[in-house]
This record gives C-alpha cells, sequence and structure tokens, in this order.
C-alpha cells in the first residue's frame, strides 16, 4: 500500500486560482520522496492539503491509508509535520516543548519523558535540553522542530524545507537524520529548495509546476533523460589545433559548442570513454592541460521542465538580481 496517493487532487482559491490542479502522486511506504518546484507552483499548497490544513477542493488525497478530508484525524495520527516555520515558544526550554508535544499526543507523562530524553539526545539537544528555545540558533531551532515531530512515532514524516538558511554543518545534520529515519521505515516527504539535497536524499522526485506535475522519477532517470555527460577539455597547445582534436573528439561522441575556451563533446558512456579520448589525443601529438567530466544535473533537468532555475539552485544565484 502506498503511504501517500492522492487523485487529480486540487485546491482552487476565490477567484478562481487554481494553485493546484489535479495532482497524482503515489509515495511507496519507506521511501523519500523529494518534491521540487518553483515559488508558487503549487508545492505548499499541496503538502498543506496532504497534513490535512487545507480542505482539497477537488480529487482526493489518501496517507496512511486515511482519507485526508473525511478521515483527517486518523491521518494526523500518522504523520509527523515540521514546516519551514517551526512554531516554536521561545520561553520554553528544549525539554518542556517535546514534553508538551507528548502531552499532546496523549502520551502517559512517564513514556513522554522517556521519548523525549531519547529524541532530544538523538538530535543532538540534550546538552541544550534545558535552555530556553529563544537561545537557540537556527539549527538547533530546525532540529528541536525534527524532534517534536517525531514524539508519537509517526509512520510519514513530511519536512518542508528544512535546512533552508541552514550553514553547511547543521545542513549535514539534518540530512544524516533525516537518512537515519528512513532507514528505520520512516516514509519521508521532502520539500526542498536545494537540489544537492534532492539528489542526494530522495529515492524519488517530484516537480510541480503551475500546479501540475511535469517530471517524476529517479534523480538518476531524470537526469540521464535531459542529457548525456559531457567531456570539457583543454589543450595544452591549442593554437591551430582546435580542428584537430575536435576530429578525434568526433570520433567518441557529439561535439558541442566551445564554452570559455574549452573544447567539449557528449559521451554516451561516460568515464569509461575518458582514458582511450586522452590516448587518442596523444596519438596525435595533442597534449591535454585539463579535463572534466560533467553529469547532467538536477538543475538541469528543472530549467528544461519549468524553463526556470530552482531559487536555491547554485546557478540562479550566479544569476543577476534586477534593480
Amino acid at each position: 500500500m502506498a503511504a501517500i496517493e492522492t487523485q487529480q487532487l486540487a485546491r482552487e482559491f476565490e477567484g478562481g486560482i487554481k494553485a493546484v490542479d489535479g495532482v497524482d502522486l503515489a509515495v511507496d511506504a519507506g521511501e523519500i520522496y523529494g518534491f521540487l518546484g518553483p515559488n508558487g507552483a503549487g508545492k505548499t499548497t499541496t503538502v498543506r492539503m496532504l497534513t490535512t490544513l487545507l480542505q482539497p477542493t477537488g480529487g482526493r488525497a489518501q496517507v496512511a491509508g486515511f482519507d485526508v478530508a473525511s478521515e483527517a484525524g486518523e491521518v494526523r495520527r500518522k504523520i509527523g509535520v515540521a514546516l519551514q516555520e517551526a512554531a516554536l515558544d521561545p520561553l520554553m526550554t528544549g525539554r518542556e516543548l517535546i514534553q508538551l508535544q507528548a502531552t499532546l499526543h496523549g502520551l502517559a507523562r512517564e513514556r513522554g519523558n522517556e521519548l523525549g530524553d531519547a529524541l532530544l539526545g538523538r538530535v543532538g539537544l540534550t546538552q541544550a535540553a534545558d535552555r530556553r528555545v529563544g537561545t537557540y540558533s537556527g539549527g538547533m531551532r530546525r532540529r528541536l522542530d525534527l524532534a517534536a515531530a517525531l514524539v508519537h512515532e509517526p509512520s510519514v514524516l513530511f519536512l518542508d524545507e528544512p535546512t533552508t538558511g541552514l550553514d553547511p554543518v547543521s545542513r549535514q545534520a539534518i540530512w544524516e537524520e533525516v537518512s537515519k529515519l528512513n532507514a528505520e521505515g520512516t516514509t519521508v516527504f521532502l520539500t526542498t529548495q536545494y537540489l544537492e539535497e534532492a539528489d542526494r536524499l530522495a529515492d524519488r522526485v517530484g516537480i510541480i509546476a503551475s500546479g501540475r506535475i511535469v517530471a517524476e522519477g529517479t534523480p538518476a532517470a531524470l537526469k540521464a533523460d535531459v542529457g548525456k555527460p559531457h567531456l570539457e577539455l583543454s589543450l595544452a597547445d591549442q593554437n591551430g589545433n582546435e580542428a584537430r582534436c575536435t576530429e578525434v573528439l568526433a570520433r567518441f561522441g557529439k561535439p558541442l559548442p566551445s564554452k570559455d575556451g574549452k573544447l567539449l563533446v557528449e559521451l554516451e558512456h561516460g568515464t569509461s570513454e575518458v582514458g582511450p579520448i586522452v590516448v587518442a589525443l596523444n596519438e596525435e601529438g595533442l597534449a591535454v592541460e585539463s579535463l572534466d567530466l560533467v553529469q547532467p544535473t538536477l538543475d538541469d533537468v528543472f530549467v528544461a521542465k519549468t524553463g526556470e532555475h530552482l531559487e536555491g539552485s547554485e546557478a540562479a544565484e550566479q544569476e543577476p538580481v534586477a534593480g
């Protein structure tokens, strides 16, 4: 049985605005599903419907075997949710917040205390457990929010951009914890603006644009769909040798337009062809100064499917901002 399943899920707002327009999803139990989309694509609206925070206006959705509209209470008992903006009382200590969460889920005091201590230890907050949350760093708050979402041992965990704004060390800590949770059997539905995050964690990725799913599959399959790896190389002596080099490269794949003074060739089989290319160039008396095998990225997929870079991608961050 799928942990998350939707059929033509839709949400229309006042004025005929279709934020989500017929989304079909099937997320297997025990899977990490990465959900990507530009701002305004319907990503957050979809998550709000799946977590019973917003009623669908069309279609249907089931989470952990229960209908999000007619069985919302059962869905809430089965899911954990860590939203991007964590609602953490800055005057409470980390321990108090976890204990409150346990009480709200109806856990006995002793069991709640036991789980709370275990979870605080799990996310590396034991030493900070009795400090007020207002003194926590951003990374500590995100880890505390994750711990709070796990108090009732959910089978499905929704993470809404869990590492946005975090430093690399804190981001790595969250990634490791998500991987551990998944290895223990927790299904994870992950929205993110970091393509590296989706590439590293997700078993499958879905890309939403204008309220519809425009691409879905494993990261590897999606990248293979938009292009093959290509080799970028420069010669030790390029003067007058570019044409000869291009002729050699054409034996191994499709030559591409040069870039920043480097010669490019698209390769069918990737790494295995690099050695023979270097040997062939040496036989022609062409010494290679540098070479780099470039694989298609999820950003390439995102651009191909939506026409824009994802906000948190490296390419998007390098684009000039209009004044």
